[in-house]
């Protein structure tokens, strides 16, 4: 692991890619705020291990059925007719 040392209004890069920028420090807690590319996931570190075990879990179930809905819940709405006359003018 690397340590650094940095103060309010310091950042550091990584990848060229990813600030990560000291924003403030109140008491023990230290405001720290990021600009990554978007297609570059950011997350807590609790969160992303939430999100790892829960695809684990998704993974380890064994295939459950979906749900079947009843048929007259299915009912299709009416398509839409087309206009009698295309060369109508608009008002």
């Amino acid at each position: 692991m690397l340590v650094l040392s940095r103060k309010i209004g310091e950042s550091i890069v990584i990848d060229g890619r990813i600030h990560v920028k000291i924003v403030r420090v109140e008491g023990e807690v230290v405001k720290i705020g990021i600009e990554a590319p978007m297609d570059v996931p950011v997350h807590r570190l609790e969160v992303y291990q939430e999100i790892q075990n829960s695809n684990k879990q998704a993974v380890i179930r064994p295939n459950a059925s979906l749900p079947k809905l009843p048929l007259n819940r299915l009912s299709r709405s009416p398509r839409p007719q087309p206009a009698n006359n295309l060369n109508a003018k608009l008002t």
